[in-house]
């Protein structure tokens, strides 16, 4: 089976339609902490982002706010800079605002225990977005992709790209790489592609010459690049470059979770005088960002897989009207997503992958970019 028959996103999700009636809308946008209070009774939501500084979450707030806003409801979204403590203060002062419903895309999924107390306490329900929130039992749904699926699609993809499917026996040069310690999905993601690649790994058709491939799953972090910054994941690749590659020996093939490090890596590459063609590596991505979608096509990336999130952003606002309606929220999911104190009940999205063939009709088509934003 294609893996983009395996990912496809059916064109239904995207389509997903709000219900609720005519209310008086605002919103209230900001960085930091201040307060609105506009004397109205309508259905507030809180929308906190971890960061403005990846294009992805401005995408998702800014459609999440959108929707809501279109439905009527007041919005309160927020952005904390990846800084736990100003999101936590964002938090508090939504509740503080009078918020019926909180949906977060959490920095630190492990500190928000406190805080999601006191939305307890105040009859507030805690959506999760995207990133599961861990260790409270103050989390009411969960709704994001399936994540070990993203990591299974990249391993797989590597497979089929060098042909060890097909008994090719290499070896072939591998650098792995993981996402943020902090983020819950980081360590989805790379469950899904280590346990395709691991093997190899064991038999010797897929070699790490700087040694960081992690002898189990449980030991991801050590390769985890924290924040998910593109300059921490270039500063590395140059290192492993730098200290393992000598004469004519290349890397092969690059693990790289998502496109924010794929962009940091493929910077190194092209700094070590990789060049675009046979000797360019195999370099796997998520979430089909503007710059690495044109690399893509320049060659410079392979895949990315993309995750439409605007699909979530649609099924996280049908969640709401369930919420506000007195509805039984739908969920495909509750038995995955242990926190540490609950499975929390989910909503699992299915990604797809995206390659330079892929761009015009899956990107381009859906709406997802234009084809000018691309040089198409």
């Amino acid at each position: 089976m294609s893996l983009r028959r395996f990912g496809r996103i059916t064109a239904a999700l995207a389509a997903t339609t709000l219900t609720v009636g005519a209310l008086g809308a605002c919103s209230a946008e900001r960085a930091g902490g201040d307060t609105q209070d506009d004397g109205d009774d309508s259905t507030m939501v809180g929308i906190a982002m971890p960061t403005r500084s990846l294009e992805r979450w401005n995408n998702d707030g800014a459609h999440l706010e959108e929707l809501l806003q279109d439905a009527g409801y007041e919005t309160s979204l927020q952005y904390a800079d990846n800084k736990t403590e100003q999101q936590i203060t964002q938090l508090q002062n939504m509740i503080n605002e009078g918020a019926d419903i909180l949906v977060v895309a959490s920095i630190d999924g492990t500190t928000l225990g406190p805080v999601l107390q006191t939305a307890a306490e105040n009859d507030v329900t805690v959506i999760a977005y995207d990133r599961l929130i861990n260790e409270t039992e103050n989390v009411d749904y969960y709704a994001t992709f399936d994540n070990e699926l993203v990591g299974t699609l990249q391993g797989e993809f590597i497979v089929e790209e060098l042909g060890l499917d097909e008994g090719e026996e290499g070896p072939f040069t591998l650098e792995p790489f993981a996402g943020s310690p902090d983020d819950n999905n980081a360590r989805f993601f790379f469950k899904g592609a280590w346990d395709v690649l691991s093997p190899y790994v064991e038999s010797g058709v897929l070699e790490v010459p700087s040694g960081k491939a992690p002898a189990s799953v449980d030991e991801w972090t050590s390769i985890g690049i924290q924040g998910w910054e593109s300059a921490d994941a270039q500063s590395e690749m140059e290192n492993r470059l730098n200290s393992f590659y000598e004469g004519d020996e290349k890397v092969d093939v690059v693990l790289s979770p998502n496109d924010s490090l794929a962009l940091g890596i493929e910077q190194a590459l092209e700094g070590a005088g990789y060049e675009p063609g046979e000797d360019w590596p195999i370099i796997t991505g998520q979430d089909a960002d503007e710059a690495n979608t044109k690399n893509i096509l320049a060659d410079k990336q392979s895949m990315t897989v993309w995750k439409d999130t605007r699909t979530l952003g649609d099924q996280v606002a049908t969640m709401i009207d369930q919420i506000v309606a007195g509805e039984e929220v739908e969920v495909n999911d509750t038995e995955t997503y242990d926190n540490g104190v609950k499975v929390v009940p989910s909503f699992l999205l299915e990604p797809q992958v995206v390659t330079k063939d892929d761009v015009e009709e899956v990107l381009v088509g859906s709406g997802f970019y234009e084809a000018s934003d691309l040089g198409l």
